[in-house]
């Protein structure tokens, strides 16, 4: 049992389809084909499963669709199923209790699975690529770099639940007008250690941090003056040099300790090197994509579906980063392979995903039969309180990643910004430290501790965790009890349905629902003091809920801890 409930809809259909074989056979249907579907209501009072058949085939059949409700329970066969009955409600609906088997299977089936209960092979090993943070490397990592960071990482993560084959991917600016600013903004900073900082003009658009004074002063440190008299481009090029993989190396420290490990930093620089960006732009001029006005050479785009043309390369001979980004996705599917890249940006860029979607469908570039898709993220707004958190741009400090895992810890970031991606976010860092069932991300991970205590307790007075073969889990009977083992039972189906819709907040969701159905038969049903039997049943319940709250935390990157 790989996706129980899933599975029980399946198994289901079929017992519904046979049964409408056999009501053909007798008559009393006819022999049309039968329709409809299998879903689980929201209000489980009537039934855990209800089937529309007999509401969707009713048409076709030329019958009242509780004639053919009546006629398809008549011939229904439910020995030795996961289904213990069936009821027809309403005009014709058909309502389903689970058995005893099936709850029992899914205990079963997570004590089989271990850590990898969740896991599925719906990917068939797809190569997908998951590009995400990507942030320019002229200076730290900042707080609107966290959010892509979790939605990235966590997207990865139920992909490979899922069965895909993924690759998590940084890029790197570390070419073009950016990079070229980076180096005069320490230039100047330099100078001004020097020779004062009224004797020496700041650029206005240049990087006004804090951390381009700490380059300046770490350069200082090592080389003293023997900049000075350099040629300033000679001197910009030292201090690229020195600054790039510097911030690099910072940017990697703060993501490892934000959980968040790339199978890849590329540099943009590579692109240009290797001579793949020009190479690329040729096979544009060739196939007559492209024009010049007024110098620079512009990109047809509105021929391939887009709402503007784009500039390839300017009038002074440099490419624009559209035709780098062409030539880096291009790079993803044709010399690398992937089937599938996904790309995480903020909502900023959904104008431009658009436009770029139109371009890659162009069939010079080869890309046929591969998918390229946009995770967009909404924006994010700081609140401690009632209070926003504002940056000083006049100061040019930012709130950094770093200085946010400082604050408040990492899980909380982790937790708080794997919200549904489509959605502004608002992120109290009050209540992201609150030790209460407000804090989401305290009250599951409160759960997990509670059932690791329980646990101990239990041990020590004897009572080790059985064996699901040795766990009737039929005196599990109460509607408590049920739930929880439904909502364990729904791990595989929130991964598949967050890889499908590229949304791992639903992680978040199942997470925090399984921590309050673990909570309420925690307080519904007693353990210790009950009999042997129920006992054991109750206790492998609670250890087998452990399990899979941790296979979820551990899916979007947030710790499980056993005390707290």
């Amino acid at each position: 049992m790989i996706n129980p409930m899933e599975q029980a809809k399946q198994a289901l259909c079929e017992r519904i389809l046979q049964a409408a074989e056999r009501a053909a056979a007798a008559g009393e249907l006819p022999s049309a084909e039968l329709s409809g579907g299998v879903e689980q209501p929201k209000d489980t009072a009537n039934g855990d499963l209800a089937a529309n058949h007999a509401m969707a085939s009713a048409k076709v059949m030329h019958m009242a669709p509780r004639k053919i409700a009546e006629a398809l329970v008549q011939h229904l066969d439910l020995t030795d199923s996961w289904f213990k009955s069936a009821e027809i409600a309403g005009p014709g609906f058909l309502n389903f209790r689970l058995s005893d088997k099936w709850y029992q299977d899914v205990i079963d089936a997570v004590e089989a699975s271990g850590a990898d209960f969740g896991r599925s092979d719906v990917g068939h090993g797809e190569r997908v690529m998951v590009e995400f943070v990507s942030a320019n490397p002229t200076g730290p990592m900042t707080i609107g770099n966290a959010r892509g960071g979790v939605l990235g990482d966590a997207l990865a993560s139920v992909l490979d639940r899922a069965g895909y084959d993924v690759w998590r991917e940084f890029y790197v600016n570390d070419a073009g007008n950016q990079v070229a600013l980076f180096g005069e903004s320490i230039e100047a900073r330099y100078l001004q250690l020097i020779q004062g900082e009224d004797a020496v003009e700041f650029p206005d658009n240049g990087y006004h941090g804090d951390d381009i004074r700490e380059l300046a002063k770490l350069i200082y440190a090592r080389d003293g003056d023997k900049w000075l008299d350099a040629p300033s481009a000679e001197r910009r090029e030292a201090f690229v040099k020195f600054g790039l993989p510097y911030n690099i190396d910072r940017m990697k420290r703060d993501l490892e300790r934000y959980r968040i490990h790339f199978d890849q930093w590329f540099l943009e620089s590579t692109l240009h090197e290797s001579g793949y960006v020009a190479e690329t732009v040729q096979l544009l001029i060739d196939a007559g994509l492209t024009y010049e006005k007024d110098g620079a050479l512009w990109l047809k785009n509105t021929d391939l579906g887009a709402d503007k043309d784009e500039v390839l390369r300017r009038a002074n001979g440099f490419y624009t980063y559209y035709a780098v980004d062409i030539a880096y996705h291009r790079n993803k599917f044709v010399e690398r392979g992937f089937d599938r890249v996904i790309d995480v940006w903020g909502a900023d860029h959904h104008g431009h995903a658009v436009r770029f979607a139109a371009t890659m469908h162009a069939p010079v570039l080869g890309l046929e039969g591969r998918k390229l898709d946009f995770l967009i993220m909404q924006m994010v707004r700081l609140v401690r309180g009632d209070e926003v958190v504002k940056v000083s741009k006049r100061t040019g400090k930012a709130l950094t990643l770093a200085d946010l895992m400082d604050e408040i810890g990492v899980d909380p970031c982790r937790f708080f910004y794997n919200a549904k991606p489509d959605t502004h976010l608002e992120f109290d860092l009050d209540l992201a430290v609150r030790q209460d069932s407000e804090n989401p991300v305290y009250y599951v991970q409160y759960a997990h501790a509670r059932i690791c205590t329980l646990l101990a307790a239990l041990e020590e007075a004897g009572y080790a965790v059985p064996k699901a073969a040795d766990a009737d889990m039929s005196l599990c009977s109460t509607e408590t009890e049920r739930a929880l083992i439904k909502q364990i039972a729904m791990l595989p189906e929130e991964i598949r349905l967050a890889a499908r819709d590229y949304d791992p907040s639903r992680i978040n969701r199942f997470a925090i629902e399984l921590a309050g159905c673990f909570h309420r038969f925690y307080n519904a049903c007693r353990i210790k003091g009950e009999a042997d039997s129920i006992l054991c049943a109750r206790l492998k319940l609670a250890a087998t809920t452990r399990q899979v709250l941790e296979n979820a935390l551990t899916i979007i990157g947030v710790t499980a801890p056993e005390k707290m």
